[in-house]
């Protein structure tokens, strides 16, 4: 099961040769296809091309730009200009670079309390791996890179804005609400998890069984874990698989239906990310807006696995949802009076929703790179100073949960004892409300 990515940290150091990047002989040097390599070990390439994806490097080494915002980032000083064509392009390219360096700034670790929490939710947004390493290249398909990279940049901020105006609490109420509208049941990360191994266990082989029978089996073999495991329950869970079209049905006259896994879901990591898309996608038809980072808690209780959740959001984004989101905050202002003033936003949103996301669209001029990245610095601090000003998140101080898994079993200590040395640290329910919740 994927799990959360590598640091951004991680990404200051050459990825050939593992040193950390500096202004002299490990400049980190941008390729046209977004990797980023220091300049010492692309000399030693025995083919001019990326030594990652192979991907042809038409330009001249010594030429390429230096990926500023890196150098930035780990402190080195930032000198020179690079020429990339007439003098007016060179000044566009200029503005571009300032712009990235300024965003890049955000990723600097800050102390205290609303810092922690503005570098939280920005490192999140900004996700260094996926946006600075494209947004230095001076070929054409490094500007195409570029502005795709910034329309998700704007996606992301509009969708956190979003959130930062909603309540948690009630917000995965109406989630799970959601799902069992549509006939669909999550059981909690423990119990869920074990009932979608039992299916492919069941099913991994290419067997045919009717739902009853599958249920029935799944059932038997939860109980000895999980008293609370009823026919009921698991038909929800086989319902949601049904939903995602996991299964490849067989009718017969007079008899139930057969159900077989389709072959691309026989194993756990490919059945549960389809499990983990439905229910995503369910929140999404209900225009339920969840973060990464609640969907790994919500589903997995815990925060490992946002990076895995944020690849399922992403793929299942249309086109068209990041204007819906435009018009959605535009609401969401109207009602609360918008006391930070986030309807100025609203003009460079619109000019980031408006960028073609076809992969086979015109490279951007510079002209439309710069306004771009002009756009996409205006949104990003218009988010930094709604956190750190106005968000009630960043105002409470940060509470460590003591336990963030849901609790599945009743305390034996408590039972059989009457108390519990761990009190509320401990990993099993004290009372039936905790273990139906």
């Amino acid at each position: 099961m994927p799990v959360q990515a590598a640091q951004w940290t991680e990404f200051l150091s050459c990825p050939i040769c593992y040193n950390e990047f500096d202004a002299c002989s490990h400049k980190p040097i941008s390729l046209g296809c977004s990797h980023t390599v220091c300049k010492t070990c692309l000399h030693k390439l025995h083919r001019k091309a990326c030594p990652f994806d192979q991907t042809a490097i038409s330009t001249d080494i010594d030429v390429l730009p230096v990926n500023c915002a890196l150098l930035q980032l780990v402190g080195a000083p930032v000198s020179g200009i690079v020429s990339v064509g007439s003098v007016e392009d060179t000044r566009h390219y200029e503005v571009c670079r300032i712009c990235v360096e300024e965003l890049a700034l955000y990723l600097k670790p800050i102390s205290g309390g609303k810092g922690e929490c503005v570098k939280k939710v920005i490192q999140h947004v900004i996700s260094y791996p996926v946006h600075f390493r494209t947004l230095f290249a001076i070929e054409e398909e490094g500007r195409m890179r570029a502005v795709r990279a910034c329309r998700s940049l704007g996606e992301r901020t509009v969708t956190e804005l979003i959130l930062q105006h909603q309540n948690p609490q009630q917000l995965s109420a109406n989630l799970w609400a959601a799902v069992r509208a549509r006939g669909c049941q999550f059981l909690g990360p423990a119990m869920q998890e074990d009932a979608l191994k039992l299916v492919l266990l069941a099913l991994e082989d290419g067997s045919a069984l009717s739902r009853k029978v599958l249920v029935l089996f799944v059932v038997q073999k939860l109980e000895a874990r999980f008293p609370q495991a009823s026919k009921t329950s698991i038909g929800h869970v086989v319902q949601l698989l049904y939903r995602a079209s996991c299964f490849k049905v067989t009718k017969r006259d007079e008899d139930s239906s057969l159900m077989q896994l389709k072959e691309e879901f026989r194993t756990y990591e490919a059945l549960r990310r389809e499990h983990d898309a439905q229910i995503v996608h369910i929140a999404m038809e209900a225009g339920l807006r969840i973060s990464p980072e609640q969907w790994s808690s919500l589903l997995y209780g815990d925060l490992m696995h946002k990076s895995h959740m944020q690849s399922i959001i992403d793929k299942l984004q249309s086109p068209e949802s990041f204007a819906k989101s435009v018009q959605e905050l535009t609401i969401i202002l109207q009602r609360t009076g918008d006391p930070a003033n986030l309807n100025s936003l609203r003009a460079p949103l619109e000019l980031l929703a408006g960028i073609d996301h076809n992969p086979d669209a015109a490279a951007p001029s510079w002209t439309e790179l710069e306004s771009v990245l002009l756009a996409v610095k205006v949104v990003v601090h218009g988010l930094v100073e709604f956190i750190q000003n106005f968000s009630k998140k960043s105002n409470e101080s940060p509470q460590t949960q003591p336990n963030s898994k849901y609790k599945t079993s009743m305390c034996r200590d408590l039972r059989q004892q009457g108390g519990c040395p761990r009190g509320t640290s401990c990993t099993f329910a004290h009372t039936q409300e905790e273990l139906e919740k």
